[in-house]
């Protein structure tokens, strides 16, 4: 199979409805357990709530009401939480739930501005303590596959007094089930790392099974196409992968693909008919499409969807009930803690919303099932059969049988008390299938192109909020762009690196002039790598500072280049000088030793403004002060009841604040007390938090996690702590710390954690919204940290705002961060104010000890050969395109027929100049004219014949054009349409004028090998290749299969 084979879905994009087409007054649960939290059916939507210990449902509808509004309703549906839930294929308002209370109920659901029902159609018992899953067999009415912790059973409602099979029982948790598109066989993945498949028919032990999984981290699985098995779930590393493999032999994978680190559960969406996969991390603000093929290559990236809301849950609309006018060919429900996000994948086209393309919608499973439960445990495999989704062929809907309407109840957590009462209680006759849950019909007015698949055209209100929306604030640095520089700058080939630093620490340090990392080696190692010297180490051992314990933090010296502070496990404070030039020999003794902490510390930090201030944190609670100048301890503050997570001086050099795992923020003005002059509450959290000063000085940001690990930014007003954060902006679930870096500048703060792939971009502003975010950058591995050069490192022609060194496992790479402008030419003043030297020191220690205060100096980063883009003369502004009245108005015939003569007389010349011959001599007049008539006369006789032939010849080529274009020509056409380049293209390509295959296959593997990656080159380019080497090799054999053709036509022309 060609792997650079195109496809109609390629393009798929998703498009994120507006917050007025949300369904809000959701609350969701956040509770452990095996399911997706969210289902729908074409009709319905169901998921956890938090109310009731999460034994209430909440429901709402696909589509809004008659009011152009969603309603939310509650469903009390068990005693306690709800586990999973699943509608059946076959009836849209029939849901079945299963729950930690060892109950299986079946729910016939109205809408939601109608009653719902206060018991189940029927209530199953297994007897097996807590259920984990439900689902519906795909084929099959009231056939169910349900999960105890370690056992699948096969149910027939029919049938409830027993199930009709009990499936071997797993060693360990049972983490997901998935039954075959078919309906033969069932899928399952477990804690033990094994995958098994079960042929429940034939026989209670799985047919096939091997322990394939690398981790025991949770897991899903689904059935894919045809005998492919897709799993998602975690591997050694504990990075998050998507794995395929053939169900019949489960020993080794087809193909993976890793999603990087996070704690968050992949939840995997599939759709048969177009092969597109969706994969969505609980916690995470990314959704990923990829498409999945039975061949080489087997996962193909095709979107990637940033969310504004972190996951809860995701499910997916069935097929019947999209808009199909609008291409749209997948949607997707993306549960968050207020609301449900409609998200929807369209495939661009160019008459979308005119016409029905059936190229993108094959015939799909309709909503009839194909057998009864008691057929298909008899052997039976008849399939459901399909329909066609062109709005023009779906059926009518029948006419509900009348019910009477239930009397209105409040539900309360206390009515699950009757399902107690009542014990497993039984519905009185089979559970069946309604006829009128056939397909849905769609009216022209649901399938209008204009039309978002979300909501009818918007009510007065809606478009007012639409219009306020986009009124909000934006930020100038939106489509900030972060981009590696040029590998000449990298430093490679690091080896030995200690990559597990505390979370406290940075990771490295870095400085205009070189860069510190530690080494895992005993010792407390550290490498110093010179910034000049750029390229790839040696593979022997470099000269290194040892600093003989462990460490714990270490930093430059702000305004000493060449002084290295560290601080280590012994609860000391090692003062290091660099030579100039950097190391030429081990360094074993330090030019100063701090003493003063009675435990570990955990972190250091620079005063901003004086020279030789260093204040530090440690495990004895206690933040010291201490003056290098004298070598002494100043200060101690005290106040902390836990670890002190973080540290950061004011602006002005003035006040120093604090976050600590005892949930409390700290400001403290040294120089008049020991105690904090605030305190207010912090971030819920307790795996971690940094603080920074941001707006002038005036608020506090802190990065930390909530009470559910998810981490957020917390912006606080430095006047008032006690009041708690302003504003709080979650970003997803991720084990390590968000470390900011704020640019004061910009108002920019650049914010990732050590392992991410991830580097998120805000603007900061002092009113509402508060946090602006900006385009993030992502890396293509984790890296394990990332530390800013002074503004003065930024290319400011290049509209540079940021630098960066970045760290991976085997080299740092520096990082630019740009703004795109257009006038590039000219100063971007209204980016780059005046700039602080914070490199140079304002005053001394002791002077800022004895009351003073100071401010950095400030410089131009402007160019003298620059102009400051706010002098830049104003153009005039220029009508790009003609007015639409030139387009619309229409000419006559003869009108054409004058513009087209004045264009050809035009082409001409000017018809006033004299002509050569005017000037010869030596003839007289009338022997000129006797000449002159004569060769006009055989001229024309000449010139008739001429032309009689001349169009004789070009007939008779149109003609066998004509019926080559019938033949050939349009075999041509279509094979320029399938592989999407025409010939003449792919001829310039392959740099070939002839179609000629020994100059084909000689240009192609020339050109294949030199745009090598290897050499330079890119697989983009080397993919353009391989297309246009086969665009050719079709023409050819086009033109092998028409070789009469082609000797008519050359003896005709």
């Amino acid at each position: 199979m060609n792997r650079f084979k195109t496809s109609k879905y390629k393009n798929t994009t998703p498009k994120i409805a507006k917050k007025d087409e949300w369904i809000s007054n959701v609350r969701a649960g956040t509770f452990s357990c095996q399911g997706n939290h969210i289902k729908a059916s074409s009709k319905l939507v169901a998921f956890n709530t938090e109310q009731a210990g999460g034994g209430m449902l909440g429901l709402s509808s696909v589509k809004p009401g008659s009011n152009g509004q969603w309603t939310v309703t509650q469903v009390s549906c068990h005693s306690d939480v709800v586990t999973d839930m699943d509608f059946s294929p076959f009836d849209e308002s029939l849901l079945a739930t299963c729950s930690a209370d060892a109950k299986v109920k079946l729910w016939r659901l109205s809408d939601p501005e109608q009653d719902q029902p206060s018991s189940p159609e029927l209530t199953l018992c297994p007897g097996q303590g807590r259920l984990e899953l439900v689902n519906f067999h795909p084929t099959s009415s009231g056939l169910l596959a349900v999960c105890t912790a370690k056992s699948p059973l096969i149910w027939d409602t029919s049938r409830q007094d027993a199930p009709l099979a009990v499936l071997e029982q797993h060693s360990d948790l049972l983490q997901s089930l998935s039954w075959k598109q078919d309906g033969s066989l069932l899928a399952s993945s477990c804690k033990d790392k094994m995958l098994r498949v079960f042929d429940p028919r034939a026989q209670l032990t799985p047919v096939q099974s091997a322990k394939s999984l690398q981790n025991n981290k949770d897991s899903r699985i689904l059935w894919a196409k045809e005998d492919v098995l897709l799993t998602t779930g975690f591997d050694m590393m504990r990075s998050r992968e998507v794995r395929l493999w053939d169900s019949r032999k489960l020993s080794s994978s087809l193909s993976s693909v890793s999603l990087g680190t996070s704690s968050g559960i992949l939840i995997p969406l599939f759709d048969e008919d177009t092969g597109l996969l969706l994969l969505a991390g609980l916690g995470d603000t990314v959704i990923d499409c990829y498409e999945v093929s039975s061949s080489e290559p087997f996962l193909s990236q095709v979107s990637h969807c940033l969310t504004d809301i972190s996951s809860r849950g995701v499910a997916m609309v069935p097929k019947l009930a999209l808009d199909v006018m609008s291409c749209e060919v997948m949607r997707v429900l993306q549960l968050t803690d207020s609301c449900i996000v409609p998200i929807s994948y369209q495939v661009p086209r160019k008459h979308s919303g005119q016409e029905f393309h059936d190229d993108l919608y094959p015939d799909t499973v309709g909503a009839t099932p194909a057998m009864s439960a008691e057929e298909w445990w008899q052997g039976g495999n008849k399939q459901v059969e399909k329909v066609s989704l062109h709005p023009d062929k779906q059926p009518k809907p029948k006419a509900p049988p009348a019910r009477p309407m239930p009397v209105k109840k409040e539900l309360a957590s206390g009515g699950s008390k009757e399902d107690q009462a009542r014990g497993c209680s039984i519905s009185s006759s089979p559970l069946s299938t309604p006829t009128s849950s056939a397909a849905p019909s769609r009216s022209p007015s649901s399938t209008s192109g204009l039309s978002s698949g979300f909501l009818p055209s918007p009510s007065p209100s809606q478009s007012t909020k639409a219009i306020q929306s986009l009124l909000g604030p934006t930020s100038k640095f939106r489509h900030i762009q972060g981009a590696v520089m040029h590998r000449d700058t990298h430093i490679t080939n690091m080896r030995g690196l200690n990559l597990t630093t505390p979370g406290e620490c940075d990771g490295f340090c870095v400085n205009r002039q070189r860069v510190a990392v530690p080494l895992a080696i005993s010792g407390g190692q550290i490498a110093i790598f010179e910034r000049s010297q750029p390229g790839r180490l040696p593979d022997t051992s470099l000269p290194t500072i040892q600093n003989s314990v462990n460490v714990a933090d270490f930093s430059w010296d702000p305004f000493d280049s060449q002084r290295l502070v560290v601080a280590g496990d012994d609860a000391k404070i090692r003062v290091w000088q660099v030579p100039e030039g950097g190391l030429t020999e081990t360094i074993t003794e330090p030019e100063l030793i701090l003493q003063g902490h009675t435990e570990k510390i955990y972190s250091i930090k620079f005063h901003p403004l004086a020279s030789g201030l260093l204040v530090s944190s440690s495990y004895d609670l206690t933040v010291r002060l201490w003056n290098l100048e004298s070598r002494e301890q100043v200060k101690v503050l005290t106040g902390h009841q836990d670890q002190v997570f973080g540290m950061a001086w004011s602006p002005d050099g003035k006040l120093l604040a604090t976050v600590c795992k005892d949930g409390k923020i700290r400001i403290y003005d040294p120089r008049k007390s020991t105690a904090p002059v605030q305190e207010g509450p912090g971030p819920e959290g307790h795996r971690g938090a940094r603080v920074v000063w941001v707006c002038d000085g005036k608020y506090l940001m802190v990065s930390g996690f909530d009470s559910r690990s998810e981490r957020g930014l917390y912006l606080y007003s430095a006047d008032s702590l006690s009041s708690g954060a302003i504003t709080c902006t979650p970003v997803n679930v991720s084990p390590s710390t968000l470390i900011p870096f704020y640019d004061p500048d910009t108002a920019v703060v650049i914010l990732t954690g050590k392992g991410d792939t991830r580097v998120y971009i805000y603007e900061v502003v002092p009113e509402e919204p508060y946090f602006i975010e900006c385009s993030s950058y992502n890396s293509p591995e984790p890296h394990k940290g990332l530390a800013f050069l002074p503004k003065t490192e930024c290319n400011v022609r290049d509209v540079e705002i940021a630098v960066g060194l970045m760290l991976t496992k085997t080299s740092i790479e520096p990082v630019a961060f740009k703004v795109p402008r257009v006038k590039k030419e000219f100063f971007q003043d209204d980016v780059y104010p005046d700039t602080a030297v914070w490199w140079e020191p304002a005053l001394t220690a002791s002077a800022w000890l004895s009351g003073s205060n100071g401010q950095h100096k400030k410089i131009a980063l402007r160019p003298k050969d620059m102009a400051p883009v706010s002098e830049a003369p104003k153009e005039a502004p220029v009508r790009k395109y003609l007015p639409s009245s030139v387009y619309l108005e229409e000419k006559t015939d003869e009108q054409k027929k004058e513009e087209l003569l004045s264009a050809m007389v035009a082409k001409l010349g000017n018809m006033d100049d004299p002509l050569p011959q005017e000037s010869f001599e030596g003839v007289d007049d009338e022997e000129w004219a006797k000449y002159l008539a004569q060769i006009v006369v055989m001229g024309v006789q000449v010139m008739g014949r001429a032309f009689a032939r001349a169009l004789q010849q070009e007939y008779a080529a149109s003609q066998a054009a004509a019926r080559a274009r019938g033949r050939s020509g349009q075999e041509s056409a279509a094979a320029s349409s399938i592989t999407g380049m025409s010939l003449q293209e792919a001829q310039q390509i392959l740099n070939v004028s002839t179609l000629n295959p020994e100059d084909i296959q000689k240009n192609y593997e020339h050109l294949f090998k030199v745009n090598d990656k290897s050499l330079g080159g890119s697989f983009y380019l080397q993919s353009k290749v391989v297309r246009a080497k086969e665009r050719l090799d079709e023409e050819l054999n086009i033109q092998s299969q028409h070789p009469q053709q082609q000797s008519q036509e050359k003896t005709e022309t």
